[in-house]
């Protein structure tokens, strides 16, 4: 990941791409395996969830936890990077219902 110009568009460039910030605030609920994952992202393909959580995780907002197990059993939880990108994200998801409401009205 590369420095932006701004910072504005450094922390934009690490939670862009489909569903990217909606992944670190479910994962801000609690560690959640990938199939729990899915339930929650039931509008997002299973490519698109796997790359973001693999870009999140080079990003260092995302730590992957295998356990060796046969199936092998995957944890994802938030680094303290991820937790403290929450509040910067709950202030877009409120200003996203603001601009939602404006277009009902």
């Amino acid at each position: 990941m590369k420095k932006g110009d701004c910072p504005i568009d450094t922390f934009i460039n690490f939670v862009k791409g489909k569903r990217k910030a909606t992944i670190v605030l479910h994962l801000m609920q609690g560690t959640k395996r990938y199939n729990e994952l899915v339930k929650l992202l039931p509008d997002i393909s299973d490519r698109m969830l796997s790359k973001n959580l693999k870009e999140l995780e080079e990003s260092g907002l995302v730590n992957r936890k295998v356990y060796p197990e046969v199936p092998p059993k995957v944890e994802y939880s938030l680094t303290d990077l991820g937790k403290k990108i929450h509040p910067i994200l709950k202030a877009m998801f409120s200003g996203g219902q603001l601009f939602e409401k404006s277009l009902e009205d």
